[in-house]
C-alpha cells in the first residue's frame, strides 16, 4: 500500500446516529487524521529529534503511539493485549501504515457496533499467564488520550526539527484548508 491510499488524509464523514460506539469511533478517527498529517513528511532527521538529551527521540514517540493504538485496536477486536518491541524494528513507512491501517480498523468495528452491546468491550492485557480487565471508559482516558498527547509531541517537535506540519491542516474541519 502506498502512502496515497493510507486513510485519514481526511477525517471521514460524519456518522448518521450518535450512540457510544460512534462517538469512541469518532474519537479514534480525529487521532487518526491527527497522526497522518503529524507524520507526513517527516524526515530522517525529524525522526531523530529529540528536545533534549534526557527527551525521547521522534521516533520512539512513534513506536509508543503504535503500541497504543494496538491496545485500542485489540480492544476492539476483543483480544487480549499483550506487550511487544516489535514495532521497534519497522520502518517509519511502514510503522506509519500499520498505525494508520490499525486506527481504521478500530473505528470500523467500533462505528458498527451494537449500541446494546458496548459494555461487552473492555481492554484487556495480558502478561504471560495473567490477565487484567479494564473498562472501555479507560480506552478513552488512556490509550486514546494518550496517542493524541504524543501526536501533539510529534508536531512540536518536527516544528522544532526545521519542518513544520502543513499550515492548511484543519483538525477541527478535519481536512486540509484550500491554499
Amino acid at each position: 500500500m502506498d502512502q496515497d491510499s493510507l486513510p485519514y488524509y481526511q477525517i471521514p464523514d460524519t456518522p448518521e446516529v450518535y450512540h457510544a460506539g460512534t462517538v469512541i469511533a469518532r474519537m479514534i478517527d480525529g487521532l487518526g487524521f491527527r497522526y497522518y498529517w503529524a507524520t507526513e513528511g517527516l524526515r530522517t532527521e525529524d525522526l531523530a529529534f529529540k528536545p533534549n538529551e534526557d527527551a525521547r527521540t521522534t521516533d520512539y514517540t512513534l513506536d509508543h503511539i503504535h503500541g497504543l493504538c494496538r491496545v485500542v485496536l485489540n480492544t476492539a477486536k476483543k483480544v487480549p493485549h499483550e506487550a511487544s518491541s516489535a514495532n521497534s524494528n519497522l520502518s517509519f513507512a511502514k510503522k506509519r501504515q500499520q498505525t494508520l491501517l490499525m486506527l481504521k480498523e478500530a473505528s470500523d468495528i467500533f462505528r458498527s457496533s451494537d449500541p446494546d452491546t458496548i459494555e461487552d468491550f473492555e481492554i484487556i492485557f495480558k502478561r504471560g499467564k495473567s490477565e487484567s480487565v479494564v473498562p472501555l471508559w479507560n480506552l478513552i482516558n488512556g490509550p486514546i488520550a494518550d496517542a493524541i498527547w504524543h501526536v501533539g509531541q510529534i508536531v512540536s517537535f518536527r516544528r522544532s526539527s526545521g519542518n513544520p506540519m502543513d499550515s492548511r491542516v484543519s483538525v477541527f474541519q478535519g481536512k486540509l484548508r484550500k491554499p
